[in-house]
């Protein structure tokens, strides 16, 4: 008996790796899809988190008589973005549909069955669906808060409730169904990685027919169109509020491989996306130190963001060193834009269109020009680009989308903002916008002690 039970042991500790390898490879496919899981989510944490960064570097950028209600409006227009995303948006971006919207998946669920019967477009990962709306939805909050850019300082609080929830459900998941849906310009091969077009473009759009309509801030032009500087009123939040946007590029870029695993590829792009925002502050900081005779610390911090733009749709498709010329042609020309766009008499306080605008077609533009053909195939969307062989097929598709994107927000940016101000109205009055936003709006400010001194100096904050 003790010899049968000595064998049978012996042979159940041969057996053993063997038993817990073949357990092991049944488990890899299940371990992958949570690591995948994890990532995404870790991703979509870091992108929502870019929403204190908006907070920061536009609350900074502005006056301290309105850097409540900036500041605030972020957490309101957040939630409104959230709640239109889950239950119209994220449909026509991302359901099932025609070249132009999707026509399934509203209301999203969060289980898979939705997802497997709505939701081809993201098929191609099996990242579980509620944590692909969340990533998603952070994309779509962060278009939306380049586009309050335009807003800043003069806008009606009403105004962020009804655009936020239409540029939520009907202008900003159009394109993303265009580009990332299966629509039109994804069955050309545009390459938008993560959203040079579909979100800083976009959301750069609607703040430039902001800033157009709700015309110039009380004050910041002369008789004679000059220009007068109004500073923002804290450069150090608004440099926190650049490294915390520059922190959560890493879940923007990096996070739209929606894994990983594999050869790590996330990794590289991560690389890719931090060597164009060191360049293109760099280069913004040398230029206004040549045109202003001072080294200009906004200029620099727009610069950063320039070059994160540009590099986002570029980041999986070209060499390092391209994404460093990227970095840094980005942070050079939103410097001279900034500066004509202002000297025309477009007050745009945040200076959104010459970041995210002018810096999200040059980066778009920028994968026609230095795509490499085995990063394009890597990736699986497009071509070459014209400096790699590949003509000027990939560069006139990435045109294409540019045009497109550019006609359709404009057109209903100026639509629906055309409505709400025969409506609503658009702009607060002249004696609300010279007390501030944070009393005439909020009944409180900010920085109550400062104002409060201020008010009894009869000094204007």
């Amino acid at each position: 008996m003790a010899k049968k039970m000595m064998l049978a042991f012996g042979i159940v500790a041969l057996l053993f790796p063997t038993l817990a390898f073949a357990a092991d490879e049944a488990t890899i496919p299940q371990l992958q899809s949570a690591i995948d899981a994890v990532w995404v989510m870790l991703a979509a944490i870091l992108v929502i988190f870019m929403q204190a960064g908006f907070a920061l570097l536009e609350a900074g950028s502005t006056r301290m008589k309105n850097a409540g209600h900036v500041a605030g409006k972020t957490i309101l227009t957040f939630g409104l973005c959230a709640i239109a995303f889950w239950a119209v948006g994220f449909g026509f971006a991302f359901g099932d549909g025609n070249a132009f919207f999707g026509t399934t998946g509203f209301f999203v669920s969060g289980l898979e069955d939705q997802a497997t019967a709505a939701f081809g477009s993201l098929s191609a990962s099996d990242v579980p669906i509620g944590i692909k709306f969340l990533f998603q939805l952070a994309f779509a909050g962060v278009s939306l808060a380049i586009a309050w850019g335009g807003f800043a300082e003069r806008a009606k609080l009403p105004v962020y409730f009804l655009f936020g929830i239409l540029f939520t459900v009907v202008i900003y998941p159009i394109v993303a169904h265009w580009v990332w849906g299966g629509g039109w310009l994804s069955k050309l091969g545009m390459q938008d990685f993560a959203g040079s077009t579909v979100v800083h473009l976009q959301g750069a759009t609607a703040a430039l027919v902001a800033t157009i309509l709700l015309k110039p801030r009380i004050g910041k032009y002369n008789k004679d169109k000059t220009p007068n500087l109004i500073p923002g009123h804290n450069q150090v939040l608004s440099v926190l509020g650049v490294i915390i946007l520059w922190i959560g590029w890493f879940g923007f870029n990096p996070g739209s491989t929606l894994s990983a695993m594999g050869d790590g590829f996330f990794g590289y792009i991560a690389l890719t996306t931090n060597m164009a925002a060191a360049a293109g502050g760099v280069a913004a900081l040398i230029i206004s130190w040549m045109y202003f005779g001072k080294a200009d610390i906004p200029s620099m911090l727009n610069g950063v963001l320039a070059a994160l733009v540009a590099i986002t749709a570029a980041c999986a498709f070209v060499d390092t060193w391209a994404a460093i010329v990227i970095g840094a042609v980005a942070g050079i020309v939103t410097f001279f834009t900034a500066q004509w766009f202002e000297k025309a008499g477009v007050d745009d306080p945040i200076y959104a269109f010459s970041v995210h605008g002018i810096a999200g077609i040059w980066g778009t533009l920028s994968t026609g020009l230095f795509a490499t053909p085995e990063l394009s195939a890597k990736v699986g969307v497009g071509g070459s680009g014209l400096f790699y062989g590949g003509g000027f097929h990939q560069l006139g598709i990435q045109a294409l989308g540019v045009f497109g994107t550019l006609a359709f927000v404009l057109a209903l940016s100026f639509i629906v903002l055309g409505i709400i101000k025969v409506t609503v109205g658009l702009r607060v009055t002249e004696e609300e916008e010279i007390i501030g936003l944070d009393l005439s709006e909020h009944g409180s400010y900010g920085y109550p002690e400062q104002m409060k001194k201020a008010s009894q100096n009869g000094v204007s904050m």
